[in-house]
């Protein structure tokens, strides 16, 4: 039998999915998490890996020269040295559009918190704030409409085209700015950066990381946008240079900012968002539901009979 290694697979199942559909295709073997030192004894003598964010290098394949398939069970596959699978002719799969909806979904929960903090009131009414107060309604925060305002989406894939379907929804005008930018069905205009920045109320990035876009949201970028702009991260941590944020988050620049990504993850003591002021940051979980996990392990499990079947598809 196939011999099929799970490296950190709890973020994908914690326990509410099955593994089934991968044991009818092997001999799994599911770990929750693998520290680096134990990459390699746990891959062994295996043909078949998954892994979501456990790293696979070139002196990993060196050292399991058995392994012949890859499966990264996420969309990124930065995790994977591509170049050294393909000299090694290992084929490498990610799972593309899993999360959609379920990401663009979450990008409005980070946005609509940062409108109302509905959390934050619903915290004072349990402590008594409602009770004691002398009118029949309070507010601790202002409160922001998004109808009339100017979305500017960084990045138009998937993801960012579900996301212009909701703004457009909530009668904001949608910015674009994409390389690959097209013409679109949607009611969207296409921008250059620049443009964008001076021009948008909200500012979302949904746009892959590359070496030429780290740090895309620095001191410079962000000196150009409006005074209180609210800014939305569901993508790469490493897009925003997070010291340039804080700063600005702190001199009032930026109004709000809600990240759900971190340069480091998980995120560490000393990264300056913790400290920040009016800055939501959530552990990374915009992909998380249910359904959407559902649709990636379905997935996974496809791409895997695929490539026993010799047809591969999502190929990296």
């Amino acid at each position: 039998m196939n011999k099929i290694v799970v490296l950190d697979g709890y973020t994908l199942n914690p326990g509410d999915l099955s593994w089934r559909g991968l044991e009818l295709l092997g001999e799994v073997t599911v770990y929750d998490r693998t520290s680096a030192e134990d990459i390699t004894a746990r891959i062994g003598e295996a043909s078949i890996v998954l892994t979501n964010k456990t790293p696979i290098s070139r002196a990993t394949m060196d050292a399991c020269p058995s392994l012949r398939y890859i499966g990264v069970l996420a969309t990124g596959y930065n995790v994977v040295d591509t170049a050294a699978a393909k000299e090694r002719g290992i084929l490498v799969t990610n799972i593309p559009s899993y999360g959609t909806d379920t990401v663009a979904q979450y990008t409005f929960a980070l946005l609509l918190e940062l409108c109302h903090q509905v959390g934050n009131h619903s915290t004072s009414v349990h402590a008594g704030g409602w009770e004691q107060c002398a009118d029949f309604c309070y507010w601790l925060t202002p409160q922001k409409e998004l109808a009339g305002k100017t979305m500017g989406i960084i990045g138009f894939g998937r993801i960012g085209k579900a996301v212009a379907r909701i703004a457009l929804a909530f009668g904001m005008k949608v910015l674009v700015y994409s390389r690959s930018f097209q013409k679109s069905e949607l009611e969207v205009e296409g921008a250059e950066l620049e443009e964008l920045l001076q021009s948008s109320d909200i500012i979302t990035l949904h746009c892959p990381l590359t070496e030429e876009n780290q740090d895309l949201i620095d001191a410079e970028s962000i000196s150009k946008m409006k005074d209180g702009v609210l800014l939305l991260n569901t993508a790469r941590g490493p897009l925003i240079n997070e010291k340039a944020l804080a700063d600005a988050l702190k001199s009032g620049k930026v109004g709000g900012a809600a990240v759900d990504v971190a340069s480091r993850e998980p995120i560490c003591t000393e990264n300056p968002l913790l400290t920040a002021s009016n800055c939501i940051i959530t552990p990374h979980m915009a992909w998380a539901s249910l359904e959407a996990r559902t649709r990636l392990m379905d997935i996974a499990v496809e791409n895997l009979a695929a490539f026993l079947k010799g047809r591969p598809v999502n190929l990296v």
